[in-house]
């Protein structure tokens, strides 16, 4: 079976710290998950807020724990309501990847060089404006 995690982050604001709020809501919150049909649930705490990290077998289990009154005024109550909450699909905040990255071919920019030999002559297009000369690979 296949877990499909949710995140919520909570960030510190004007209203108090994020770590204050999951001290008194934390508990309740993680109740309720267990109860609704969550699997695994994770919560980390950070410099900038706390994160709470939720799996459910269907996405159905999800909305039914989201439409909870407790759920919904838990969130209402977050430090900043405006800019301190994000509630998204999948694993988030500092999780980081199981893999380490590799680097990405570099694109554009770090393109070699076109090779500047005596192949290249120097040719003056006739016009009007007396444009400048382009270099045409002869």
């Amino acid at each position: 079976m296949e877990l499909r995690w949710w995140s919520i982050e909570v960030l510190d604001g004007p209203g108090g710290s994020a770590r204050a709020w999951r001290d008194g809501l934390g508990s309740a919150l993680t109740e309720a998950a267990i109860t609704h049909g969550a699997y695994q649930w994770e919560w980390h705490t950070h410099t900038w807020g706390v994160l709470f990290e939720i799996a459910f077998a269907t996405d159905e289990r999800w909305a039914a724990f989201r439409g909870l009154p407790l759920v919904t005024a838990a969130l209402d109550a977050v430090p900043d309501p405006v800019h301190g909450l994000y509630v998204y699909p999948g694993r988030g905040g500092s999780s980081g990847p199981h893999v380490p990255r590799r680097p990405r071919p570099i694109a554009g920019a770090g393109a070699a060089p076109l090779p500047m030999d005596e192949e290249l002559d120097v040719v003056r297009l006739v016009s009007p404006t007396s444009a400048p000369p382009f270099r045409i690979a002869v």
